[in-house]
C-alpha cells in the first residue's frame, strides 16, 4: 500500500512551488473464502462492496463442495488448502495488486483454512465469520467423513491451548490485523471455539471482535446478513483507509525531511 509524494512546479505569473501525494498504481488484494457445501456466490455481493474501496477482489469455489461434484465424496483439507494458496497466488500476481496489502476473508470452514494461510503466505487483514476448527489428526482423510468422529462437537467446546492445533499456532503466528464475527447462536461453531481462536491471537497488530444477535451459523436470517456485512466494509474501510493515512502520513514525514523549504515550515 504505497503513497507517491513529489514535488512540482506550477505554471502561473512567478513559478510556484507544490507537492502532489497520490495512491501508487498498486491496490489492496482481497481473497473470499466459502464455507464447506458454499460457492462463491456467496460472497459476490461483498466482494463488490469491497471493491468500492479500492481493492482488487477475488472470488473463488474450493473444490468438492457441491454434492455433486465428483470429488465431494473424497477432497480432504490438504486439497482444498491447496485450493485456498492457489487462489492467492493468483490473486497477488495480478496486475496491479500490492502483494503487501492482501485480506483475506474466510466463512466457517473457509475461515479455518484461512487461518493455515498465514503460514504459507503473506496476509495483512484477516477476517472470519463462525470460523470452524479441527482436531489434527486425519488431514488426508476426506473432509465429509471429519463429522463422523461423534467426538468433534465435544471438542469444539473445550479449551484448545494454541500449541495443540495447528490452526492456532498459526494464528499464534500471525501478526497483522483481526477480525472475528460470531453468531450468538450457532450450535456447529460454538462460542468455545471463537474463545480459543481469540486467545490464539496472542500476537497481532489489532483484535477486533463482534457477536451478532440474530445469527445462526448460516445467517440464514436476513437481518444478521446485513449485520454481518455492514460489520466487514465498517472494519475493512478502518483497515485499508486507516493504512492509507498512515502510510501518506508516513512518506510527507520523509518529503519534508528531504525539502528544506517544507521541513521549516
Amino acid at each position: 500500500m504505497e503513497i507517491e509524494v513529489d514535488t512540482v512546479t506550477i505554471a502561473s505569473e512567478q513559478p510556484l512551488a507544490g507537492t502532489v501525494m497520490a495512491p501508487a498504481h498498486e491496490f489492496p488484494g482481497m481473497l473470499f473464502v466459502h464455507g464447506w457445501g458454499g460457492s462463491q456466490s456467496q460472497d459476490l455481493a461483498r466482494a463488490k462492496e469491497a471493491a468500492g474501496l479500492g481493492s482488487i477482489c477475488l472470488t473463488f469455489d474450493l473444490r468438492g463442495h457441491e454434492p455433486q461434484s465428483k470429488s465431494f465424496q473424497s477432497v480432504t483439507r490438504a486439497d482444498n488448502l491447496a485450493d485456498l494458496v492457489a487462489a492467492y497466488d493468483w490473486l497477488a500476481q495480478r496486475p496491479g495488486v500490492d502483494v503487501d496489502s492482501i485480506a483475506v476473508v474466510g466463512v466457517s470452514y473457509g475461515g479455518y483454512l484461512a487461518a493455515l494461510l498465514t503460514e504459507l503466505r503473506r496476509v495483512r487483514w484477516l477476517a472470519l465469520r463462525s470460523p470452524a476448527l479441527y482436531k489434527d489428526e486425519q488431514w488426508r482423510t476426506p473432509k465429509l467423513e471429519l463429522h463422523v468422529d461423534t467426538d468433534l462437537p465435544a471438542y469444539r467446546r473445550r479449551r484448545i491451548a494454541w500449541e495443540d492445533n495447528r490452526a492456532l499456532r498459526a494464528c499464534a503466528a500471525y501478526t497483522g490485523d483481526v477480525l472475528i464475527v460470531e453468531a450468538a447462536h450457532d450450535e456447529i461453531v460454538p462460542h468455545p471455539v471463537v474463545e480459543n481462536y481469540i486467545a490464539a491471537f496472542s500476537q497481532v497488530r489489532s483484535l477486533t471482535s463482534r457477536r451478532i444477535s440474530e445469527a445462526d451459523h448460516a445467517f440464514a436470517a436476513e437481518r444478521a446478513q446485513k449485520d454481518y456485512t455492514d460489520t466487514l466494509m465498517r472494519w475493512l474501510t478502518e483497515m485499508i483507509v486507516g493504512g492509507r493515512q498512515s502510510v501518506a502520513k508516513e512518506r510527507l514525514e520523509e518529503h519534508k525531511a528531504q525539502t528544506p523549504a517544507l521541513s521549516a515550515a
